[in-house]
């Protein structure tokens, strides 16, 4: 069995999150509400992030509600916030930043 990620530290947290444009802590997650245009843009926001979330092997905790895509990041074998968070964070952003937003 693999070894779990290191968990961070708040320092390496708050270095991350300074990097991140609209990601904060929130109850030990790393979060960011999304709103797009309408649902399609928000659906396919969610396809095309599914497809890097399952070649990276690290789901999300996500919701949606019409044009609004909700994100937590954790790391529960590291029960904490791990390096592969932030870098599905960053990929995330890349997907969304082109995007229409509402």
């Amino acid at each position: 069995m693999a070894e779990a990620p290191r968990k961070l530290t708040d320092e390496e947290v708050k270095l991350a999150l300074s990097r991140l444009a609209g990601w904060q802590m929130v109850a030990g997650k790393l979060h960011r509400e999304y709103k797009f245009k309408d649902f399609v843009t928000a659906w396919g926001f969610m396809t095309s992030a599914a497809l890097v979330i399952q070649q990276m092997n690290h789901h999300p905790e996500w919701f949606n509600v019409y044009h609004t895509v909700r994100i937590d990041l954790v790391t529960h074998d590291a029960k904490g916030i791990t390096k592969r968070d932030v870098e599905l964070a960053s990929q995330l952003e890349e997907l969304a930043t082109p995007l229409p937003k509402g």
